[in-house]
């Protein structure tokens, strides 16, 4: 799949009167922190995009039918919840000086989906985990543009979802890809040496598997940088995100796990980097506000102007890079082994995560549990005849599932939850 780097700047079809022409957008996930600062970019920029359609989960109704009354959304998705119940919050919401049209309301799993396929220029897909694996294929199928904030899903779909991609259809939201796609601008792709994924650390930088067994999930929330969710922000304590993040590199950008690296930045700053043959590297840097590689996603290739802030460069700051602990955290060394066996492997990794991250924060576990059982799901899985007998290839949606659901009943009961 060709990179989103290779994209190229807006033809005459893009602009009107030579400015860009606005672009309407699907928020998936627009109820969390991916999704409501994108809405903040719609906001600030009501000549640049609209938004036709909006999903979430449905912990918050209330919020979701203010977005929609806000934005006068045709189309409003919500995985759980009653279609009155979001009718009646959508009213309650609605400004008495301009009734909105009533909007057309899908409710159940496959809401998401739905709202991914509606007729759109771009579908930003902000959802968390692997439930956001169909979304992104319907977009896809559909012809958006996909900007991608949910990793897994190209994760755990891996060639099934690289095959449905057309030419930069994909165009990466994770401020570290972003960052990627941005410097590759600079080069060919036989002109890259090396991609370098810039790590903050999180809460625990610096400290010593041992120091790390009584973390408590309220320890593992409290993030330096980035304020995320739940599962996210605590991938990001025990690098599970990172290790997520590295076989994303690999998969958006072609480029061998061999050549792709992991350092530490904890000032969060440089996003991340790419080193050319030439011994020349291009990092790309701004202060760590979300709002920049979101913007990017809407409108790629094209930047927004004041998306958020840069760097004050009349301040003296220092920015500094240490080697990863692969010892204190094997995340990233057991997401290399899963990236380079491919196939079913990365949706074994992250739906066995997802369960040990909410063990964790019912308490059930302890925090180094969560890379361990990691581990030895992976192990079992080499060894299980189980789903499928090519492991090393996923076949079809229902294959991943399946490993998919497979990784969650093991992990289960190698925790002793089953």
């Amino acid at each position: 799949m060709p990179s989103p780097a290779a994209a190229s700047p807006a033809t005459e079809a893009d602009l009107v009167d030579g400015s860009p022409r606005r672009r309407d957008v699907v928020v998936l996930g627009s109820t969390g922190s991916i999704g409501t600062q994108a809405l903040d970019i719609v906001r600030r920029n009501p000549d640049r995009f609209r938004v036709v359609g909006l999903s979430s989960g449905g912990s918050d109704l209330g919020l979701l039918a203010r977005q929609a009354v806000e934005f006068e959304v045709p189309f409003v998705a919500v995985a759980s919840g009653e279609r009155d119940e979001l009718r009646a919050a959508i009213r309650v919401a609605e400004r008495p000086s301009g009734r909105m049209g009533e909007p057309e309301i899908a409710v159940g799993p496959q809401a998401s989906t739905l709202a991914a396929m509606q007729p759109t220029d771009v579908v930003l897909n902000g959802i968390t985990g692997s439930i956001g694996l169909m979304p992104t294929l319907a977009a896809l199928e559909a012809g958006a543009t996909l900007a991608l904030a949910n990793k897994e899903s190209l994760i755990v779909g891996g060639d099934l979802v690289r095959a449905k991609a057309g030419p930069g259809q994909i165009v990466p939201v994770d401020s570290e890809h972003s960052a990627l796609a941005q410097a590759l601008r600079s080069g060919t792709h036989t002109e890259v040496a090396r991609l370098v994924v810039t790590a903050s650390g999180g809460p625990f930088r610096g400290r010593s598997r041992a120091e790390l067994a009584e973390v408590t999930p309220e320890q593992a929330l409290a993030h330096p940088t980035w304020n995320m969710g739940r599962v996210v922000t605590t991938n990001s304590a025990t690098l599970v995100n990172k290790g997520l993040e590295v076989i994303e590199a690999h998969l958006l950008f072609d480029v061998p796990f061999e050549r792709i690296d992991v350092v530490v930045h904890p000032q969060s700053v440089v996003h991340s980097m790419v080193e050319f043959v030439d011994g020349s590297t291009l990092a790309q840097a701004s202060p760590p506000d979300m709002r920049l590689p979101i913007a990017l996603g809407l409108a790629w290739p094209d930047r927004v102007p004041h998306a958020a802030p840069g760097c004050d460069w009349s301040t003296a700051a220092t920015w500094e890079f240490f080697p990863l602990d692969d010892e204190a955290f094997p995340a990233v060394r057991l997401a290399r082994r899963v990236g380079e066996a491919g196939g079913t492997y990365p949706a074994v990794y992250n739906a066995a995560n997802e369960v040990c991250v909410d063990a964790f924060h019912d308490g059930r576990i302890g925090f180094l549990d969560i890379v361990d059982t990691l581990e030895r799901v992976v192990d079992d899985w080499d060894a299980s005849p189980e789903v499928t007998p090519n492991k090393t290839h996923a076949e079809n949606v229902e294959t991943v599932l399946a490993a998919d659901a497979w990784a969650r009943r093991r992990a289960q009961a190698v925790l002793g939850l089953g």
